[in-house]
Formats: structure tokens, C-alpha cells, sequence
């Protein structure tokens, strides 16, 4: 296994795999059960799964989607969307989830992380920080929910979720991504020397460079990307893909 973990983040919709830029207009990419198929035999570590819907919509997460992506993938993944109790937590946990990713409902509910993590511990719980600028530039704490930038200190924010019993930061960039230019190397560097916990980060990556940069230059822990490993060539064909071995071992030496 590699030292860095390299991990596809494919976003769901409607029962489908889609892809965004900027969190908008979301493109169909393909079936959940090929793409994990296709990643199955790319002999992937670790994936990613972000149902975009469930938590506008104040819905559940699709157990049964979910139970089928289970059957099917060989790899450890971790799930979020929509997840609001520690029940829901521990239907997904049962269904044979590794790990609960929490982001909206951490905002106004910190509870939910420490009741999940009392239970299973630490590290099966990820708490997600979207990051996205404001007409200033400013780097500011948003809620997809809503669609709204929140007046909370990122900082501050991100050591909550760590005492309420996150094992797991992840950072999305809300800004960069589907736009591969690159990930937010201040906030990663600001955030990361915060906590001693592992940060993923999400949203930007365009290149393995783009990876090894935001690793060994800024201190991120694992990264994460959609387009990456979904897109080929400069006009995004759809390719469900993923690097050989020999490449990453040698990226992050």
C-alpha cells in the first residue's frame, strides 16, 4: 500500500455518477457499479463517496445503493451525504462503510460527530470543511446546503471538529473544483499545522504533480480528486482511470 493514499471522490446523484466544477452543473459520468468495477481492477486502495443531494434535500443516504456499491467494491470506502443521527451512522457502518464523512450537519451539529465517534471511535468519522472565497478573497466556510458562506472562523472551526472526535479533515475547495489548476496550498498549510489529525484534500487537481505539491509542499496528509480520475484529455472525455503503482510509488518517494 502507499504511503500517501491517492483516492478517487466520486460524487453521486440520482443513482448515478456525476461530475461538477465549482459545485455546479453536475455531468453524468456512468453507472456507480462500473466505475467501482473499473477501479476494481486498477487495484485502487481507497475511494470516496459524496452523495451531492442527499443533504439539501434532507434525505438519507441510499442504502441500497449504497449495499450494492458494497457488494461489488473491493476497496475500503468512506461515504457521505445526508447523514444526521447516529442510527443512519450505524445502518452505513453495518452495510460495510469504513468511514461516515459529516459536512453540513457538523456545522450547527458537532454532537453528531462525538456520538459517532464514542461509538466506533475516532477514526471512522471525516468532518469536511468546504472552503470557498468570498468577493474579497477571503477564504470563508461554506455550507452546500445552503448555498451560503458562513461567518466562521476556519480555524477555529476546523479544531472543533477534531475535539468533537473527528479522526479525519477533509477539505474540499470549493472554487477549484473540476477546474485542475492546482489545490489550495495556504489553507492546507495553515489548517494542517493546526491538528495532528490526517487532512485530505479535494478539489483542484489537475495533474499527480498537483498531489505531490500539496503533500510534500504543504503538509496534506491524502489527497483526494474527481476529474482526475474520470476525465481524459483536454476536453474531458469520460475515462474512468487511475495511475500505475509505479507512478505514485515514485511521486511521493
Amino acid at each position: 500500500m502507499l504511503s500517501t493514499r491517492v483516492i478517487p471522490c466520486l460524487l453521486l446523484q440520482e443513482g448515478g455518477i456525476v461530475k461538477t466544477k465549482k459545485f455546479k452543473k453536475p455531468r453524468y459520468i456512468g453507472d456507480p457499479i462500473n466505475v467501482v468495477k473499473i477501479l476494481n481492477e486498477k487495484e485502487v486502495d481507497e475511494l470516496i463517496f459524496l452523495d451531492i443531494d442527499a443533504s439539501p434535500n434532507k434525505s438519507e443516504p441510499d442504502y441500497e445503493l449504497i449495499k450494492t456499491i458494497t457488494n461489488e467494491c473491493f476497496m475500503p470506502f468512506s461515504y457521505g451525504g445526508g447523514i444526521t443521527s447516529l442510527k443512519q451512522a450505524s445502518i452505513l457502518f453495518n452495510l460495510g462503510v469504513e468511514k461516515v464523512i459529516i459536512g453540513s450537519n457538523a456545522i450547527h451539529d458537532k454532537k453528531l460527530i462525538t456520538d459517532i465517534a464514542s461509538q466506533y471511535g475516532n477514526q471512522s468519522v471525516v468532518a469536511t470543511i468546504n472552503i470557498k472565497k468570498d468577493i474579497f478573497k477571503r477564504s470563508c466556510l461554506y455550507d452546500p446546503s445552503n448555498k451560503k458562506l458562513l461567518k466562521i472562523d476556519l480555524s477555529d472551526y476546523c479544531k472543533e471538529l477534531v475535539n468533537a472526535g473527528a479522526g479525519e479533515i477533509f477539505l474540499n475547495f470549493v472554487d477549484r473544483d473540476g477546474m485542475k489548476n492546482g489545490y489550495d496550498g495556504e489553507n492546507i498549510r495553515s489548517l494542517s499545522e493546526l491538528v495532528t489529525v490526517p487532512i485530505t484534500v479535494c478539489g483542484g487537481a489537475g495533474c499527480l504533480e498537483d498531489m505531490r505539491i500539496a503533500v510534500k509542499d504543504f503538509g496534506a496528509s491524502a489527497v483526494a480528486a474527481g476529474s482526475l480520475f474520470v476525465y481524459h484529455g483536454k476536453r474531458d472525455a469520460v475515462l474512468v482511470n487511475y495511475p500505475d503503482y509505479s507512478k505514485l510509488l515514485e511521486l511521493f518517494k
